[in-house]
């Protein structure tokens, strides 16, 4: 279950955004969206391309980027596979990035209920999440979520059965909780080389 907005059936347009944090965002879903449903969550750094290009020539060279194409871009690094037995949520509320992050993106995908389905949600959690699956109106939904240091914020839902690019969902604050707690994980700032996690395919460009 999550917070996302009820009406996922159209387009929403934000044109007070990041573009930079937007095109990331819609590159990492394109990328998972391919690889399709039932997937982990996954969690990214969003370090500044142009200090990629700088720090890691061989590797902008290797995907194609070059000074021209690095400007005011995103590149997304996906960290370590995340513990599937802990809730997102859960490890967002544990870690902090280094100062070399500009940003952060995560994964995940949810079962969506009607409007007032979950009045009739069982206490318990195990049961609660087998309620829901069992709900014949129930909508799988997968977010990709994003934040920067800066204060943007940026999300991307796609709905399991409306699976096309052009019905994701975008906008700012789509799901506000998730991005308040991505945002909280830029905070604190460390030392630590940023470098963390290896680059995967949605940094080809």
């Amino acid at each position: 279950m999550s917070d996302v907005p009820d009406d996922l059936t159209g387009p929403v347009g934000d044109l007070d955004v990041d573009p930079a944090l937007a095109a990331a965002v819609l590159e990492i879903e394109g990328h998972v969206a391919d690889e399709g449903w039932d997937q982990p969550s996954r969690l990214y750094a969003l370090v500044d391309t142009a200090r990629l290009v700088e720090r890691e020539p061989a590797l902008a060279a290797a995907t194609g980027l070059n000074d021209s194409s690095a400007a005011g871009s995103l590149t997304p690094v996906e960290q370590d596979q995340l513990p599937p037995e802990v809730a997102l949520e859960a490890v967002l509320e544990q870690i902090s990035w280094p100062e070399g992050v500009t940003g952060c993106a995560a994964v995940v995908e949810r079962l969506v209920l009607p409007p007032g389905a979950d009045t009739e949600l069982p206490a318990s959690a195990a049961e609660a999440e087998e309620f829901a699956r069992a709900h014949p109106d129930r909508q799988d939904v997968r977010i990709v979520a994003g934040a920067t240091r800066a204060g943007a914020t940026y999300c991307a839902l796609r709905l399991r059965a409306h699976d096309d690019a052009q019905s994701v969902v975008t906008g700012a604050d789509l799901v506000p909780a998730l991005v308040r707690l991505l945002a909280a994980t830029l905070e604190d700032v460390h030392d630590d080389d940023p470098g963390a996690g290896s680059v995967t395919e949605e940094d080809d460009r």
